[in-house]
């Protein structure tokens, strides 16, 4: 699902991260619905510091050059995009309308859409998109999903992308994007119970699935940003540094292996944070049980969350591998950079999915 689009067309997926951006470009065969997908570009630029504060963009020029650099780092031609936005400015929220027209049900979005919004804004300051979960014929009514964001957020996106010479198709959620490569990249039964959660740099992104659908969305304000800035504080490292350290290497004079308490005590913080959020999902939806947390995201990778995440919240957790089905093009792709950029990839991959005109 997307707040723009109109055509089928096969696009490349730019995730602008508050930390780095990340693009993915694939090839399909086969007919939709058994469609396989061969990985032809992934790649990665680091943002500077500062240039995107709590997903918004602060400074253009900086982000427009990142994006320039990894499209021709990676040979990239193409100029036509999916991106995506997230963070507090954009809302999700699942509805039950009465069975309708589209007509109807467009009008009806309209209304229900304006309690969204905070006092003194309303809906001609934000994009609005919607989509049909499913229908219950025998119960007289539909569920719905409702996307809003605030228009200046996605102009400034959109703008930022044009100045890199790109042409921005479709804009989606990164919560929708993350359950677009689950839905490929998972070997997961499909009568679980299972949390996706995508660490960014200033914004974790969740969606909660029973079965094959998911029910509840929740962009997080907490990032990995937390373990550099508790490095910079209990280390007096650089940011610089604290990145590195953050990976699992040495840097000036210090260990991975000395800087792991502090590691651990943000790891900790996060796993209280996202229990409270899995607590309010099981009370409010009346579900009794978690199968799987699958992590991706930069800050995925720090050493030692998945086995504090497993431990404190009673679960297995595992890294989300985005291109666990996909076929490498070893022509034009390092298996060694997919290794490194792992489930950094999860929501360019995602997007790299998405086609013009999708609901």
């Amino acid at each position: 699902m997307g707040l723009l689009g109109s055509k089928k067309k096969r696009l490349v997926g730019l995730d602008i991260g508050s930390g780095a951006v990340k693009v993915c470009e694939l090839r399909s065969s086969g007919k939709s619905g058994s469609e396989h997908y061969r990985l032809q570009k992934v790649g990665m630029a680091l943002v500077p510091h500062d240039a995107i504060i709590d997903g918004d963009i602060m400074d253009g020029n900086a982000v427009s050059a990142a994006i320039q650099q990894v499209f021709a780092e990676q040979k990239i031609k193409a100029k036509e995009v999916a991106i995506s936005v997230s963070g507090q400015q954009v809302m999700v929220k699942k509805v039950t309308f009465p069975l309708m027209s589209p007509a109807e049900l467009a009008e009806s979005v309209r209304w229900e859409a304006e309690s969204f919004f905070p006092a003194g804004q309303g809906l001609d300051s934000h994009a609005l998109d919607f989509a049909v979960l499913n229908e219950r014929p025998s119960e007289g009514n539909m569920d719905v999903v409702l996307v809003a964001c605030r228009k200046d957020k996605v102009e400034a996106y959109m703008t930022c992308v044009a100045q890199a010479g790109l042409k921005p198709l479709v804009v989606d959620v990164d919560v929708f994007a993350l359950q677009n490569v689950y839905e490929i990249a998972s070997q997961g039964s499909r009568d679980e119970v299972v949390a996706l959660v995508n660490m960014g740099a200033s914004f974790t992104n969740m969606t909660m699935l029973v079965g094959s659908k998911s029910v509840f969305w929740r962009d997080i304000a907490w990032g990995g940003h937390r373990y550099t800035d508790k490095l910079m504080e209990d280390w007096g490292v650089s940011r610089d540094a604290a990145e590195l350290l953050k990976q699992g290497k040495m840097a000036e004079g210090r260990t991975p292996e000395e800087i792991e308490p502090s590691l651990a005590a943000i790891s900790d913080s996060f796993a209280e944070e996202l229990g409270r959020t899995i607590d309010f999902f099981r009370s409010s939806f009346k579900v009794d049980r978690l199968d799987r947390i699958f992590l991706s995201g930069g800050s995925a990778k720090v050493g030692g969350l998945t086995e504090i995440l497993s431990d404190r919240l009673r679960v297995s957790v595992e890294r989300l591998n985005p291109f666990q089905t996909l076929e490498l093009d070893e022509r034009s792709v390092d298996p060694t950079a997919v290794r490194e950029i792992g489930c950094s990839a999860a929501i360019a991959v995602g997007l790299a999915l998405r086609q013009v005109g999708d609901r």
